[in-house]
């Protein structure tokens, strides 16, 4: 299989493709290791996960280079995802502590205990950071991994094999299989005792059908979203604006987090908001991962054409383009179109687009919000705080900010939202919870008869 750079169209990364008895090999390996490694002390595993972030931090250049290579990213963002990589090992370790760790007194114990082999199915958009978000926690917690990295950015991938060695992982521990659909379904049949995914909503759902009956099968499903921005009011048009630009744009649009629907009151307000975004978009800096960008290009040309395809579609339904996609090879400009009143599908667009409506009064707003089957991320752009303290528990998103861009998350918080955004197991910090299962101990120091009633 080959990696192409989606600007250039250069080879950036070449090898082979698993097969099913390749992906069996890994996972028989892995099977192997965990004993042993589910057995190894905590100390030691928390120590090789801190050597991790050592062997990132050193890596930091040629990590940020490879996500760039395959992706488009500019390299001021691949830089920044290289390094959430490294933090990322001690987010983990203090969750780990909190949500999994071991406590016990003289009458009871609580331990926990990791599920097995894990089997990560990478995202291209974030190819080091999001499975590092899978991984970390997972060997934290005593289990071993298989890994299959995005197609799209197997080189990528191919630097956490390597990044094992300098943490001194035990053979079989983290294996790396690369590939596309073959080998993915190869590692859904294998002998697995858990899926961390993230990635498209069906996808993640075709995943969840595949293992209906199979509750011994821990599966943690990140899936996007067809997310919200409320602006409501704000002093500042521009700082407004910003958010919202921020919110729609970063990463090409890129992000399971970036807002895709700008909900805006009609009226001079509104008008103005959209017309300094129309500015924004103007004049933003779209070009190669070393110049000095806001944005790169999206993954491929396919997936350009994909979204000149759907902005197509909305047109057809009704939209109306107050600044159209324009495309360059795998080069999109932002994309802004009002659809208010429209009938437009309920689908994550993965691509600089924001489709604008327009409704009046906050309870409309909210509602309007709320309808989509996603719940990852919204926010509410708002002077008010009584105003934020009145919609934050009416959201439902899993994420949900108040004057900041929807594309704000912490490591050192949970990410993860109900409807088709997930499965209830959130990310980053509670990563922990689906690494380990609870094992709870009543303790006596000698036998004894139990204390029964009388019959």
């Amino acid at each position: 299989m080959k990696s192409t750079n989606p600007i250039t169209g250069e080879t950036v990364w070449e090898g082979a493709e698993a097969n099913a008895s390749d992906v069996k090999a890994a996972v028989a390996r892995a099977r192997d290791a965990f004993h042993s490694f589910s057995l190894t002390p905590l100390a030691d595993r928390i120590a090789m996960m801190q050597r991790w972030g050592e062997a990132v931090t050193q890596r930091r250049e040629d990590i940020a280079r490879a996500i760039s290579n395959a992706i488009g990213k500019p390299m001021w963002e691949a830089r920044t995802e290289a390094g959430a990589m490294a933090a990322k090992v001690g987010h983990s370790i203090r969750a780990q502590a909190e949500r999994a760790g071991d406590r016990s007194d003289a009458a009871m114990a609580l331990h926990h205990r990791p599920h097995g082999v894990m089997a990560v199915f990478g995202p291209f958009n974030f190819p080091g950071h999001l499975p590092n978000g899978h991984i970390v926690p997972a060997l934290l917690a005593g289990n071993t991994v298989v890994f299959k990295p995005s197609e799209l950015a197997p080189g990528v991938g191919a630097i956490f094999a390597e990044l094992a060695v300098a943490a001194g992982l035990p053979d079989g521990v983290l294996n790396i299989v690369q590939g596309g659909r073959d080998t993915g379904a190869a590692l859904l049949g294998a002998d697995i005792d858990g899926l961390l995914f993230t990635g498209s909503a069906a996808t993640g759902t075709f995943f969840h059908k595949h293992f209906a009956g199979k509750p011994n099968v821990i599966l943690a499903l990140e899936m996007g979203g067809n997310n919200p921005l409320i602006i409501h009011d704000a002093a500042d048009v521009d700082a407004a604006a910003d958010i919202a630009f921020v919110s729609a744009y970063i990463s090409a649009g890129q992000r399971c987090s970036c807002a895709r629907r700008l909900i805006l009151p009609t009226g001079a307000f509104g008008d103005a908001v959209l017309d300094r975004i129309q500015q924004r978009i103007a004049t933003v800096s779209i070009g190669k991962p070393d110049e000095d960008v806001f944005m790169g290009s999206v993954v491929s040309e396919h997936a350009a054409k994909q979204a000149l395809e759907f902005e197509a579609a909305l047109v057809q339904r009704g939209g109306r383009g107050l600044t159209r996609l324009d495309c360059d090879g795998a080069f999109l400009r932002p994309g802004l179109m009002d659809v208010t009143g429209v009938d437009v599908p309920d689908e994550e667009i993965f691509a600089p687009f924001l489709q604008v409506i327009r409704v009046d009064g906050i309870d409309a707003q909210i509602a309007q919000a709320n309808r989509t089957r996603f719940g990852l991320a919204a926010g509410l752009v708002s002077d008010d705080a009584q105003l934020w303290d009145y919609t934050r528990p009416r959201l439902r998103a899993g994420i949900a900010n108040w004057n900041k861009p929807t594309t704000g998350a912490a490591s050192s918080m949970p990410f993860g939202g109900p409807g088709l955004s997930g499965n209830f197991r959130p990310g980053a910090y509670y990563a922990a919870d689906y690494c380990a299962w609870p094992q709870a101990s009543q303790i006596a120091q000698s036998p004894a008869s139990p204390t029964l009633p009388n019959f």
